[in-house]
């Protein structure tokens, strides 16, 4: 092999050589495509969804309230209300869909009531283990008061056993399969209320530590706006020719009517099914409103006013005026959209109660 060859062979060696090191180098990731890649990771990971179920009205607009406009600052939140169909809360049955969603979320907020013994199967299977659960009565202590039953008030199968714990109660009696059944509507005080929004702020700033100035700063004006109405509504009560109200129906107010000292009679407890009234039950409610004088005989919303109606018709002037107080046990979608709020509904509860004891 003369020299001549050997020179052209060492050239297109190295020409070889060379293309092949510049086709690998074209095919590596630049610098600047690796560290987009790495903050395009970084900014998916601060926009982590954060998903907040909660079984009632009440607990859903309370997050709204504290999250404020800044919902969507860093991290995102998604709330989802179970009951936004209008169903009444103590015939709520969770659906595959909304089981799905309580399992993978990480915030529940619940009433812990006897309307949600379903709740504990469904954590107990929850696929999120560090889901953070908010139970109302749960948090209320020994703060939390029984379901009772007053005079008058008609008795059916799911009031029985109260009517026992009652009785052992004054006799200083209790056996340990006895069973308190608390009265679960406790977001109708709202001293209540002022305090559950505190034990959810600090939920909510555990998720998003970054944002916690402001849903603190949020949940501090909110609860000056629950607290304004609470001393509205103990002034009220203070002042009034009156200290009773009576109710032609289902009685979940006793929260409120205990916070500021008021009397009560009704229909049915707070939780009963029943729906028709006895002839006793009525000759005590309209005797009552005769004996007191009262100018107004309440219902709850949504209420058809048929009981009502009938023990009005029973008392002796028959012109007693039918008021309707909310309960917030069933809400609906249009309602929100509306702008239907705990704080308003609050509002127009104290309106009602100011007219029934005046």
């Amino acid at each position: 092999m003369n020299n001549k060859v050997k020179k052209v062979i060492v050239i297109f060696f190295v020409l070889s050589c060379f293309w092949t090191i510049l086709s690998a180098e074209s095919k590596k990731p630049k610098k600047s495509s690796i560290i987009k890649k790495r903050l395009d990771t970084v900014a998916q990971n601060d926009k982590e969804v954060f998903q907040i179920v909660c079984t009632s009205f009440p607990q859903y607009d309370w997050v709204m309230n504290i999250l404020g406009d800044e919902k969507n600052a860093t991290k995102k939140f998604e709330i989802t209300l179970l009951q936004d169909n209008g169903t009444d809360m103590h015939s709520y049955q969770p659906s595959v869909k909304d089981i799905a969603k309580i399992s993978s979320c990480s915030l529940f907020v619940y009433g812990g009531g006897e309307s949600d013994s379903w709740v504990e199967k469904i954590l107990k299977n929850a696929t999120n283990k560090k889901m953070i659960c908010v139970n109302l009565l749960e948090l209320l202590g020994e703060k939390a008061k029984q379901e009772e039953l007053v005079e008058g008030m008609q008795i059916d199968e799911h009031d029985e056993h109260n009517t026992r714990h009652n009785n052992h109660e004054k006799n200083h009696e209790y056996e340990e399969d006895d069973e308190i059944e608390f009265d679960e509507h406790v977001w109708l005080s709202l001293k209540n209320a002022a305090y559950y929004i505190e034990e959810i702020c600090k939920n909510l700033c555990f998720l998003d530590n970054e944002n916690s100035d402001v849903y603190k700063q949020n949940a501090a004006s909110y609860k000056e706006k629950i607290l304004a109405l609470d001393k509205k509504f103990s002034d009220m009560v203070k002042n009034a020719q009156r200290k009773t109200i009576l109710f032609a129906d289902r009685f979940p107010f006793r929260y409120l009517t205990d916070d500021y000292g008021l009397q009560y009679f009704a229909a049915f407890a707070g939780c009963s099914a029943e729906s028709e009234a006895s002839f006793e039950t009525i000759t005590f409610l309209a005797k009552k409103t005769d004996e007191l004088l009262l100018p107004c005989v309440l219902i709850l919303e949504n209420s058809d006013g048929k009981i009502a109606k009938t023990v009005i018709s029973s008392t002796k002037n028959k012109n007693q005026l039918i008021l309707q107080l909310d309960s917030l046990q069933s809400v609906t979608k249009n309602e929100i959209q509306s702008g239907k709020n705990y704080l308003s509904v609050m509002e127009k509860n104290f309106e009602v109660l100011q007219k029934a004891l005046n």
